[in-house]
């Protein structure tokens, strides 16, 4: 079984890859990306994974582990392998504030652009994700909804231990999430 944590960018999943390590998983990553001020925990990610629609049997790497992968890169998961998929959902807007935010800092983030093609790209995107998704016999998906992780890590933890099927440190999963990294709030 190879357990991937998916969703758009900027959606929560590199809080769940944390959750997920401090609850006691092994996790696939490089530590190539490193902390900064937009993640400061890390974004936890293994950098090849990036090469998939071109090599998509470098998943293998990823059996009996954690994957970040993010939901584009999922229409390229070969057949073959039991997937379990925590797929991060955060309302668009919120993800694209936050991207908007980040780019800020970069110092690439262009002002007054109308996000409406973005967000339209996005809910496409997001439709044909999950419509691949739920075709896929060898797949399983827990969709976990960002603002509840936030209110609820307990029964976020809890949910995803079950939906995993093995035992994780629920506590330190719980200890992971830091309400002050939620930033991007919409009004």
């Amino acid at each position: 079984m190879i357990t991937i944590v998916s969703g758009l960018p900027r959606s929560g999943t590199s809080l769940m890859m944390q959750m997920l390590a401090a609850g006691g998983l092994p996790i696939l990553s490089d530590g190539e990306r490193k902390a900064d001020t937009d993640n400061p925990r890390g974004y936890m990610e293994w950098e090849r994974i990036k090469q998939l629609p071109k090599d998509p049997s470098l998943i293998t790497e990823g059996e009996g582990k954690v994957v970040k992968v993010i939901s584009q890169l999922l229409l390229s998961l070969p057949d073959g392998h039991e997937y379990r998929v925590v797929f991060m959902q955060r309302p668009l807007p919120e993800v694209l504030k936050s991207q908007d935010e980040m780019l800020r800092r970069r110092g690439t983030f262009e002002a007054n652009v109308d996000t409406t093609p973005i967000e339209e790209a996005f809910q496409r995107h997001l439709i044909e994700v999950n419509r691949w998704l739920n075709g896929k016999p060898n797949t399983q998906v827990l969709r976990v909804h960002y603002h509840r992780a936030l209110r609820e890590p307990k029964a976020t933890a809890e949910a995803v231990s079950e939906f995993l099927k093995v035992p994780l440190d629920i506590e330190a999963m719980t200890r992971e999430v830091d309400q002050s990294l939620y930033r991007n709030r919409m009004k």
